[in-house]
């Protein structure tokens, strides 16, 4: 309509474990649509001084010059008229920093934008400082989800008895989410939603409340802790115009990247919903009105996850997804190069795949839990069934693909799925997108129908949900 002012845009961002995801959705008689997708690889692994080995860190520096990046290359005129933003990321995982020094805004080409100043690395949701023997040290959590290495509070514990010097330098912490929204709303105190926060350990998603006298008991410094508010809700709005989107725009609370992803398809509570990305996820919706039990059953694969509305997600969260396959591709590279040749990891992957697709069977098992899971972290992968007509790079790609698809399947079953009620699988994430045998697996395992996402799912669940 000639002379109608343009509708306004929301921005969905998601801050993923290897990659930086946003996406543009404008309001149409047909509902909301996506109008622009922008993705940039973050490159941010970096080693940790001190955890070593067991230590998985990030550089917000490359997190934050990703999501700069991707925001100079969606369209400015578009950007102008962002109204709301939301954002989601990683979950568990824990950065520290100074609350009068978290950042700098400067100019860049396309406005103003913020740079981390006093921010310590992203300890991520793969980090594996604290051991079993190290957890089980730890005061008993008043939570519906077990304890497990990665998570924010674990984390904090490690820092207190191993660097307690290190804490001294901070006074904020939250996931890198929440250390973005507080940056662009420049929160005094920061503001985590309930899905994060149970996401840490020690919250009590029942009464939505840290357990801080069980903290304070063992001298945890609990004013690191951020304020916890309902997911959906604002958490402050824009200080600066931002990359050309206005001062002023509303910012939502920090979400959970796996609720976003499944908030972004999720319609009918008779689907099931299987995320691969560098994790992996099998979850369905719990009836309205749901509580977790009061304490968690550490042996079960199954947790339950703080959704939208007060609902619960019974999710089967696998730390093996397309990590799995990046470390095959990894292992691939350096065996190349030992022997002399050399071949780049994105030529490899092709290949592997194709190679894949040539085989529609493979009689070789590989369970694939290289990085443990949650609930028996001691168990490691395996391959067997090993034939000597099984040993092409086809065959071994086809039973990994496999592998990674049973391990989910084998942690919440096809049986338990039916009895839910389920009668269709929604597909999502990166992994899953761009890997035609992991989609043919899942078609071969799962006896419902499938539809797949694409791999912007948990912008655009971020800014839907805004």
């Amino acid at each position: 309509a000639a002379g109608r002012p343009a509708p306004a845009c929301v921005l969905g961002i998601d801050l993923g474990t290897t990659s930086v995801k946003a996406a543009l959705l404008v309001g149409t008689e047909q509902g909301q649509v996506v109008a622009e997708s922008c993705s940039r690889e973050t490159q941010a692994h970096t080693s940790s001084l001190e955890a070593g080995s067991q230590g998985m860190e990030q550089n917000v520096c490359r997190i934050i010059r990703a999501l700069n990046e991707c925001l100079a290359a969606l369209p400015q005129q578009q950007l102008q008229r962002v109204s709301h933003i939301g954002i989601s990321g990683q979950m568990h995982g824990i950065v520290f920093w100074k609350k009068d020094k978290g950042c700098k805004w400067t100019e860049c080409g396309t406005g103003p934008t913020f740079e981390p100043e006093e921010v310590s690395h992203l300890i991520t949701w793969q980090d594996g400082r604290c051991s079993p023997t190290f957890l089980s040290s730890l005061p008993l959590p008043q939570s519906h989800i077990s304890l497990a290495t990665g998570f924010g509070c674990a984390t904090v514990y490690w820092y207190l008895r191993k660097s307690p010097d290190f804490l001294k330098s901070y006074d904020a912490a939250g996931t890198i989410h929440d250390y973005v929204v507080a940056m662009l709303c420049d929160l005094k105190k920061p503001l985590m939603s309930v899905q994060n926060a149970a996401s840490w350990g020690y919250f009590n998603s029942r009464n939505k409340s840290w357990n801080t006298d069980i903290l304070k008991k063992s001298g945890f410094p609990v004013h690191l802790l951020p304020e916890v508010g309902d997911p959906g809700c604002i958490a402050g709005s824009t200080i600066c115009a931002w990359h050309g989107i206005p001062k002023g725009a509303k910012v939502g609370i920090a979400l959970g990247d796996f609720q976003c992803s499944v908030y972004s398809c999720l319609t009918e509570r008779t689907d099931a919903v299987l995320n691969i990305s560098t994790s992996a996820q099998l979850t369905v919706s719990m009836p309205p009105g749901f509580q977790p039990p009061e304490t968690p059953d550490p042996s079960s694969a199954v947790t339950y996850f703080p959704y939208f509305n007060g609902d619960y997600l019974a999710v089967a969260a696998s730390l093996n997804g397309g990590n799995v396959l990046a470390t095959f591709v990894d292992m691939l590279a350096q065996w190349t190069e030992e022997l002399g040749l050399q071949v780049q990891e994105p030529a490899i992957y092709t290949k592997i795949i194709k190679a894949a697709l040539a085989q529609n069977d493979s009689k070789l098992s590989v369970h694939p839990t290289i990085f443990g899971e949650r609930h028996i972290p001691e168990q490691l992968a395996s391959v067997t069934n090993i034939a000597v007509s099984d040993l092409s790079l086809g065959h071994v790609t086809r039973a990994l693909c496999r592998g990674v698809v049973e391990n989910l399947c084998s942690m919440l079953p096809v049986q338990r799925l039916i009895e839910t009620g389920v009668r269709r699988i929604l597909g999502s994430g990166s992994a899953l997108a761009r890997n035609e045998v992991l989609r043919q697996e899942v078609e071969r395992i799962f006896p419902f129908p499938v539809v797949y996402g694409k791999d912007v799912d948990a912008a655009v669940g971020a800014a839907m949900v805004m």
